[in-house]
């Protein structure tokens, strides 16, 4: 029987998907998997779900191991897969790195780009019409926070993106999952001592407004859900 941590993370990406429309009868989904906790989870939550309720759709997985991290995450996920037959799983080997031109270093935003990319480039050449990756809700509300402080816009990282140029969509299925709760899901589940997290993060902006986040809401989860919901409710007579 599931543990009242996994009931209510599987009923919050019910609601995301209900919600935005994140999945539909039919879809083609492709999920990014990196070997950490966000994105294993939400596999396992998906897989889950497979000929049981919710919509019917297809799923696969694709990691995509960059040439200045580690191999630990690979065997991790192999391991997984033999969890989930039912979703083929694919490996992509890119130089993030290597692709960086002459004078440049390697950053948070580079390597991401560099790998939605490849995650892109295989879904169109495979048939694959949604991406499903593993941002939580503290994701979305940092990236907002970081976006108005280092770039001076208001923007962040929807539930749904639609591509004008690509036949994809980026969809965020755990848009309402605290990452506190996905942390207690993966010890629940047994696969924290698998599951890493980039160690080239760890002093980058994002941990930084983390920590201002954590400050300023107190760690209470309904000011961070009144920073999310913000992002749909904006009052644009008041904005210049």
């Amino acid at each position: 029987m599931p543990s009242q941590i996994r009931k209510r993370i599987s009923k919050k990406i019910t609601k995301a998907i209900h919600d935005f429309g994140l999945i539909q009868d039919g879809d083609r989904v492709l999920i990014g998997v990196s070997g950490g906790k966000d994105s294993s989870v939400l596999l396992m939550e998906l897989a889950n779900r497979l000929g049981k309720f919710g919509p019917q759709c297809e799923l696969a997985a694709m990691h995509i191991q960059s040439d200045f991290a580690d191999k630990l995450p690979r065997a991790f996920l192999k391991k997984l897969a033999n969890e989930y037959p039912q979703v083929p799983f694919y490996y992509l080997d890119v130089a993030v790195e290597g692709r960086l031109k002459e004078g440049r270093k390697l950053n948070c935003y580079w390597c991401s780009t560099q790998r939605r990319t490849e995650l892109i480039k295989f879904a169109i050449e495979n048939g694959f019409n949604k991406i499903a990756l593993g941002h939580h809700l503290d994701d979305i509300v940092e990236t907002l926070f970081m976006n108005m402080l280092y770039k001076g816009e208001f923007s962040g990282m929807p539930p749904k993106v639609p591509y004008e140029k690509y036949p994809v969509e980026i969809i965020r299925p755990l848009c309402y999952c605290e990452e506190a709760e996905i942390i207690r899901y993966a010890e629940d589940a047994e696969i924290t001592q698998f599951t890493c997290t980039c160690e080239f993060s760890k002093g980058s902006h994002r941990k930084k407004i983390r920590q201002e986040i954590e400050t300023l809401t107190g760690g209470n989860p309904t000011l961070k859900e009144n920073i999310f919901e913000s992002m749909r409710n904006i009052k644009m007579d008041y904005l210049l």
